[in-house]
């Protein structure tokens, strides 16, 4: 049987995202998203999810992106820049935490205070996953698991998205050597995830094509979906317009949106009996 998770990333980060996020859930096949407890609209996001009791809430542990962190500033000065927020990618992240400038106290001490914020909130927490993928980095993933296990949240995103899967987007060298080197990464931490007892969905879909996908390429994935349960990635917002003058990563969100109100996906989706599921079910 095909079991198909299409969770949102983001949701707290802006409110044209959330609201975003919500629209794709009511009203298209969105089953999951992911929250950042450090992010701006994350009290909104949670009115926004105790308002969607079906949607799926997992935490984006967030240490990247120019986001503020939770913790003050001087408890988690090695996580931060200049301005006293994240480093704004994950290459500035991978470049630090490998030549030894961050502190793994105060990578704990965030990372616990953002799970925590999150189940304080009162919300059934599904699974974790993280901002840019940095949960999976060799020597992160063993810290994120130890939280998994002691905080009971028993699920989590392995991005591991076929080498040579393309579904139809023509993607240029630099995001295909990046997807080899995140999916590398995920193969290790689902190895890690599997000896803790920690599950995962089998197949993960919109890393190539991240921040890009549209009606035609969601609908390609659908198509080529394997039994089991997969998962797809995406980053659904109300206006992209706004969000661009933001956030400087080209993402089209609104056109990632209306991937999944498209009618044909919809019915894509009933022609193939994929089963639409969160982290929940597991």
């Amino acid at each position: 049987m095909k079991k198909l998770i299409v969770n949102a990333d983001d949701f707290g980060l802006h409110t044209l995202i959330n609201q975003g996020i919500i629209k794709g859930h009511q009203e298209g096949f969105i089953t999951s998203t992911s929250i950042m407890p450090s992010a701006d609209a994350y009290e909104e996001a949670v009115e926004l999810a105790r308002a969607n009791p079906r949607l799926g809430i997992g935490i984006h542990l967030t240490l990247v992106g120019g986001v503020k962190p939770l913790l003050p500033k001087a408890k988690v000065a090695s996580l931060l820049d200049g301005e006293g927020c994240f480093l704004p990618d994950y290459v500035a992240f991978v470049k630090r935490f490998y030549t030894g400038g961050i502190k793994r106290s105060e990578l704990e001490a965030e990372l616990r205070a953002q799970v925590e914020k999150a189940l304080a909130s009162g919300l059934n927490i599904t699974h974790v996953d993280s901002h840019q993928h940095t949960h999976v980095l060799p020597g992160m993933n063993g810290l994120v698991r130890k939280l998994c296990n002691e905080y009971n949240i028993k699920r989590e995103r392995i991005p591991k998205e076929g080498y040579t899967f393309s579904g139809g987007f023509a993607a240029g060298l630099g995001r295909k050597i990046g997807r080899c080197g995140l999916s590398f990464c995920a193969d290790l931490a689902r190895a890690g995830a599997a000896r803790d007892g920690i599950r995962y969905p089998d197949y993960f879909f919109g890393m190539l094509a991240g921040g890009h996908l549209n009606a035609e390429l969601v609908g390609n994935i659908i198509r080529a979906l394997p039994d089991g349960v997969s998962e797809i990635m995406t980053h659904p917002g109300l206006e992209t317009a706004p969000l661009a003058k933001l956030y400087a990563w080209h993402y089209t969100w609104e056109t990632e949106l209306a991937s999944y109100l498209d009618e044909g996906n919809k019915a894509l989706i009933k022609e193939n009996n994929v089963q639409l599921i969160s982290f929940g079910d597991l």
